[in-house]
């Protein structure tokens, strides 16, 4: 079976769409053996993928082609994720600070002024 990147990575849920797959690899987010990789590549099963998106980098090991789309358990038998999660820090010193004011482009819409009305009461206390 012959499968492209693109696909693949939407069926594998790694992105929820098939033209987000392929503008990250457009971007060069997307590395097939460490190299970098278009979205009309060919997958085999075997391939190494990393994948920068949202933040973090994945890295992929396929183990099984599709390119139909299949229910979200069996799409984590598609792949093996050889990704190393970051530590999460034992102390944050933000916890205890009100979130950051929201930034408003022109004037405020009715959503906005109660979102900012509702800011500064919870940072006033």
């Amino acid at each position: 079976m012959v499968v492209r990147l693109d696909k693949w990575l939407q069926v594998a849920r790694v992105f929820k769409t098939r033209s987000q797959a392929t503008r990250a690899c457009v971007l060069g987010r997307v590395r097939v053996g460490g190299v970098k990789a278009k979205a009309h590549r060919k997958v085999s099963v075997d391939d190494r993928i990393e994948v920068r998106h949202q933040g973090r980098t994945r890295i992929l090991l396929v183990k099984v082609l599709r390119n139909k789309p299949v229910p979200k358990a069996q799409a984590r038998t598609l792949y093996e994720d050889l990704s190393v999660e970051p530590p999460r820090p034992a102390f944050d010193p933000f916890s205890g600070m009100p979130p950051p004011e929201p930034v408003v482009k022109g004037r405020p819409t009715k959503r906005d002024r109660r979102r900012i009305d509702r800011w500064r009461r919870d940072s006033s206390s």
